[in-house]
């Protein structure tokens, strides 16, 4: 990780998020060949899409991503756009799995934000301020 925070004109932020992805029925057609491809999609579409990836792990049948996006953006729609333009490319490069599967991806996701201290001792920080 580089800066614990960043900003932008209107904001200073630190929003990661740990994310989660199934391939279609849990089928595990992620093969070596097709995780490292999908590592290298995700990595190169940081820019483009406004995330910014901290650690990323694909097995045969999901894929786990902690990323960084922006406050000002939806990380669900992040994610919706990253898992569509993965499968797409994907799919094209790699016509097994247009024949093992009707899509790649499942609709879910899993989103859970990430932090470098608890929820409780956020809260007691924050109960604090008058003392």
């Amino acid at each position: 990780m580089s800066k614990p925070y960043h900003s932008t004109y209107s904001v200073v932020f630190a929003c990661n998020y740990h994310v989660v992805w199934c391939t279609k029925y849990r089928r595990r057609v992620l093969t070596e060949a097709i995780q490292t491809r999908l590592l290298a999609l995700i990595d190169e579409q940081q820019t483009e899409y406004r995330y910014s990836v901290q650690a990323a792990e694909v097995m045969p049948d999901h894929v786990h991503l902690v990323c960084e996006v922006s406050p000002q953006l939806a990380v669900s729609h992040v994610v919706g756009k990253l898992k569509g333009y993965t499968s797409r490319v994907l799919r094209a490069e790699y016509p097994q799995l247009v024949t093992r599967l009707p899509m790649l991806w499942t609709r879910s996701k899993f989103i859970a934000s990430a932090s470098t201290v608890t929820l409780d001792v956020l809260k007691r920080y924050v109960e604090s301020q008058k003392n």
